[in-house]
């Protein structure tokens, strides 16, 4: 199983930055994919920004140029620098990861997803 945790959101005025952290814990065959994600409210939960299994980088354009994200620690922690933050970026900030939980899941392609409990952010002035 693997646990993931965030840490980070908290109150800005507008043009501020925040810095969220995750840290992944547990085990599994292999994580593929981690990342960042975001719902506000009244609206579908969308990505922010996220390493591909390739270790490419996808951003949302709505953060691209703004947000930066990254890892540390040997990959157990993964961050999400926010700067200039925008009243449009309030919403609760979720950490993301998918993989196999165990050589048999790997062999039938059979994905798992695991979610933080999320961390709010919110930019107002």
């Amino acid at each position: 199983q693997v646990h993931l945790v965030e840490s980070g959101g908290g109150l800005v005025q507008p043009g501020g930055s925040l810095r969220l952290s995750c840290v992944v814990s547990g085990s599994a065959y292999s994580i593929k994919t981690t990342g960042w994600y975001r719902q506000a409210p009244g609206k579908e939960r969308e990505l922010v920004a996220a390493f591909t299994s390739t270790d490419s980088i996808n951003y949302a354009d709505a953060v691209r140029g703004r947000f930066t994200i990254s890892r540390g620690g040997a990959k157990n922690t993964l961050f999400l620098q926010m700067d200039i933050l925008k009243p449009e970026d309030t919403a609760v900030y979720y950490c993301n990861a998918r993989g196999f939980r165990s050589l048999y899941d790997y062999r039938r392609r059979y994905e798992s997803e695991y979610w933080g409990q999320g961390t709010q952010v919110t930019v107002s002035s």
